[in-house]
């Protein structure tokens, strides 16, 4: 350790094989980072302005649009300047702090889906006791529940990692610092830090893969004891967008931290389109078949443009 220098910075490498395609990911990345950004805010500008959308199931889903305007923020910026070939370079503070809240916003989602899904379970097989179960202060202390938990458990990641020494190679095989690129570069033995992390990571996302699919098996069962065709209909309709988000965040988690991709380009892939991809799509997810959000971003919009117009 003496012979040794500690590492001050990481160089990003970006995907593998990807020399040349530089300006064609740039355009495409950016494509979905905007697209993120304007969709979510035109849900979040729609659950905050209709008051027709001041409900429990609308409140997570305010709550899911924040996350998907901060989550791709965490990564995009710099990926864009090492697209531009401006900066291939990022300190160790700013690669610890990039991995701290790449965590602790994915928890976040990943605690959110589950409030998510246990609100649809009150709503759909207890539909009159649904304003009691799913009270103002029961979605505020779920909502303080899933940020606070996820700021331990991604503090805990952060320092399990970082308390190793660092003293060269440092490069990153990706846009950004995350657990699977950074850790090997550690000039220490790892296994203990592996372990622990990928298990606090395996069991937070079972736990909550477990809760979902609890819920989402009462609910199948309420729906069939339904008698009309319609309310079948409405009921799965409602449940179809989570559903669609919920396979879309599990899909990336599963092949980055619990099935590791034997390709190093599939590992460093999945996990940009897990930070970049899937924030844009939720807002397409969750508006295409709603047609209470139809109509209140449509309302939104009409005022925003007589506001204007004035």
């Amino acid at each position: 350790m003496r012979n040794h220098t500690p590492v001050t910075e990481f160089v990003l490498t970006g995907i593998p094989h990807t020399n040349g395609l530089e300006n064609v990911l740039f355009v495409l990345f950016l494509a979905f980072y905007l697209l993120s950004l304007l969709g979510n805010l035109l849900i979040l500008l729609a659950v905050l302005t209709s008051a027709t959308l001041h409900t429990p199931m609308y409140f997570f889903l305010g709550n899911l649009s924040v996350f998907d305007i901060f989550f791709p923020s965490v990564s995009s910026p710099k990926m864009m300047l090492y697209l531009m070939g401006q900066s291939r370079t990022i300190s160790f503070q700013g690669c610890a702090s990039q991995l701290f809240f790449y965590h602790f916003l994915g928890c976040t989602e990943c605690f959110l889906y589950t409030a998510m899904a246990y609100d649809r379970f009150a709503a759909i097989c207890h539909p009159l006791r649904y304003t009691v179960i799913m009270n103002y202060r029961v979605c505020a202390v779920l909502t303080l529940g899933t940020w606070m938990g996820s700021c331990v458990h991604a503090s805990a990641l952060t320092f399990l990692i970082f308390k190793l020494p660092y003293c060269g190679p440092n490069e990153v095989d990706s846009f950004f610092c995350d657990i699977p690129v950074v850790l090997p570069l550690a000039c220490a033995d790892t296994s203990l830090a592996q372990t622990v992390s990928f298990t606090n990571l395996g069991v937070v996302a079972l736990v909550c893969f477990l809760l979902i699919l609890t819920s989402y098996a009462r609910i199948v069962v309420a729906v069939l004891k339904i008698s009309s065709s319609q309310g079948r209909r409405k009921a799965f309709s409602v449940c179809s967008a989570h559903l669609a988000s919920v396979l879309l965040f599990y899909g990336p988690v599963v092949l980055i931290y619990l099935w590791p991709a034997s390709s190093p380009r599939l590992g460093s892939v999945v996990p940009v389109l897990n930070s970049i991809v899937t924030p844009s799509l939720n807002p397409l997810i969750y508006s295409l078949r709603n047609k209470d959000v139809k109509v209140a971003l449509r309302k939104a919009l009409i005022q925003g443009v007589h506001a204007c117009g004035v």
